[in-house]
């Protein structure tokens, strides 16, 4: 294994989308000074991408041809860099480009949700047949969560357990308060709102929080529900929202580049997942708001202090923890910042460095 003194890094990402898994390889990747490589190029939101980092798009469109493209890139790399990448399909492609000879260099895997607990039936057929393939090749495997590694070695018991870690999402507290100095949009000052985020999709459990809310309403007849971010159930969740009547009070807001002037602002932060590799919405919402409601959705949120827990797809148990959050908070202190400030993207990248060197 290389030394961990001053490494040069190639973090492979599918798109530039700014979802979990791709803010995660730029905070990576601005923490040790690395190479970005995206196969694709996102066609709409993409990440925020400092001007001094080296950043490399392989097609502006087709994921297929930038992952032709990369095949070359691989057989050209200089032996010392390290290829990171945290997208299944995309980590398996490259191991088997390792197992077949096209690269020598070490490879480290990221796991960016629980691919045999999310899936079922052919899809994760495949990803078993990708995995068996792919992962042998990984000098490091790092997953989110103790559960997450749990999964992911019950399911594949042919990996070497000493080459599988966890470490936790990183997040940069400074950064994240930068933001929520941003102002919200003056429909909304002064307005009182719960807040939550994430793609519109059913993982994220929004029709249970939509649920759930209407019963908080009934309580707190002038708060609002505010959801950020677009996805394929927009249609679905507008339609529970007028079932319910809660056209006026629930809010479909679309992707907002920066949602966390809204957690910084909001009387309290929801996250209402089914399923995760391990939300890191959560972690902004903690860094912006000491009022935090999570459902158990991943490995490892049970044991975060001073957040209230709630087991998942249970309307009335999210109702009650929220409106036991929204009166019961207080204080404007935010008791999160101890907690979150070990997770910095540089002890993220070390972590994962020192562990890929041992």
């Amino acid at each position: 294994m290389m030394s961990t003194s001053k490494p040069k890094i190639n973090l492979i990402s599918l798109t530039d989308r700014p979802n979990g898994a791709e803010n995660v390889l730029l905070k990576m990747a601005i923490s040790v000074n690395g190479n970005l490589i995206f196969i694709a190029k996102n066609q709409d939101t993409r990440l925020v991408i400092p001007e001094n980092l080296s950043t490399k798009y392989l097609s502006h469109k087709s994921k297929v041809v930038g992952m032709i493209k990369l095949l070359p890139l691989l057989a050209k790399m200089h032996k010392d860099q390290i290829v990171m990448s945290t997208h299944p399909y995309l980590n398996a492609y490259l191991g088997i480009c390792k197992r077949i000879g096209l690269f020598k260099n070490e490879l480290i895997v990221r796991e960016c949700t629980s691919i045999f607990t999310r899936f079922s039936g052919f899809k994760k057929f495949v990803y078993q047949i990708l995995y068996k393939l792919g992962y042998p090749a990984a000098d490091l495997v790092v997953c989110q969560t103790d559960t997450m590694l749990n999964q992911l070695m019950d399911h594949n018991p042919f990996l070497d357990s000493s080459r599988v870690i966890v470490q936790p999402n990183p997040i940069d507290v400074d950064k994240i308060m930068d933001l929520g100095n941003e102002h919200l949009n003056q429909i909304h000052e002064g307005e009182q709102f719960i807040c939550t985020a994430g793609r519109l999709i059913p993982e994220k459990g929004f029709d249970i929080l939509i649920q759930a809310f209407g019963i908080v309403r009934k309580s707190n007849p002038k708060i609002r529900l505010l959801i950020l971010g677009e996805g394929k159930e927009r249609e679905k969740l507008t339609n529970l929202i007028s079932d319910l009547e809660l056209q006026h009070s629930v809010v479909l807001k679309g992707y907002i580049a920066n949602p966390v002037p809204y957690f910084k602002h909001a009387k309290v932060c929801v996250v209402s997942s089914i399923t995760e590799g391990f939300p890191n919405v959560l972690l902004e919402m903690m860094a912006s708001n000491p009022a935090v409601v999570s459902t158990m959705c991943a490995g490892g949120i049970d044991s975060i202090p001073n957040i209230t827990t709630v087991e998942v797809n249970n309307v009335l148990a999210l109702a009650t923890a929220i409106q036991n959050t929204l009166d019961n908070t207080q204080t404007k202190d935010n008791p999160h910042i101890d907690y979150l400030l070990k997770r910095s993207p540089q002890n993220f990248s070390q972590s994962i460095l020192r562990a890929l060197a041992q």
